[in-house]
């Protein structure tokens, strides 16, 4: 999925999604993303989180990077590449990325980077905490995640994803 500003310039988007709550933990918006990108994302995360047993991606260069890989087995983290063309492996993040698009990317032009940013962010909250979910009794994740966390509920599995 391709992204731009009003100038043309690309926007990349990297999405992190819980499994159990289908919560949104992160989104990095940026020109171009890197392995590092991944890896300051991810730090932060598992800080506050804890560290996942598992992360599911796809096979982009941001999350094969040695060093991502490195860091994620020195942790004890597995990982799960999706095959190439097989979305279908990915449903979480492919769905959230369903709704990003038709519920934000789609109606609005982004004039500068800062401003995708902002409302990439605030739609993201909104995601979490108002927007209900099918899939959880048409509830927001954000306090689905509060009650499991509650109950010392430790992720289980990341989905990362870049949106380009």
């Amino acid at each position: 999925m391709a992204e731009r500003t009003i100038d043309g310039r690309a926007v990349r988007i990297l999405a992190i999604i819980d499994e159990y709550t289908r919560e949104c933990l992160h989104i990095v918006t940026a020109r171009r993303l890197c392995s590092q990108d991944v890896l300051n994302a991810l730090f932060t995360l598992f800080i506050h989180r804890g560290v996942p047993h598992y992360i599911r991606s796809d096979n982009g260069p941001e999350f094969t990077a040695k060093a991502v890989r490195q860091w994620l087995n020195n942790l004890g983290v597995g990982t799960l590449f999706i095959e190439p063309g097989s979305p279908w492996e990915n449903g979480y993040i492919e769905s959230f990325n369903g709704k990003l698009r038709d519920e934000l990317l789609n109606r609005e032009i982004f004039t500068t980077l800062m401003e995708a940013k902002v409302l990439i962010e605030k739609w993201r909250r909104e995601y979490n905490g108002i927007r209900p979910h099918s899939s959880l009794g048409y509830k927001p994740p954000a306090p689905e995640a509060m009650v499991a966390r509650g109950q010392s509920y430790l992720v289980e599995k990341l989905t990362l994803e870049v949106v380009q």
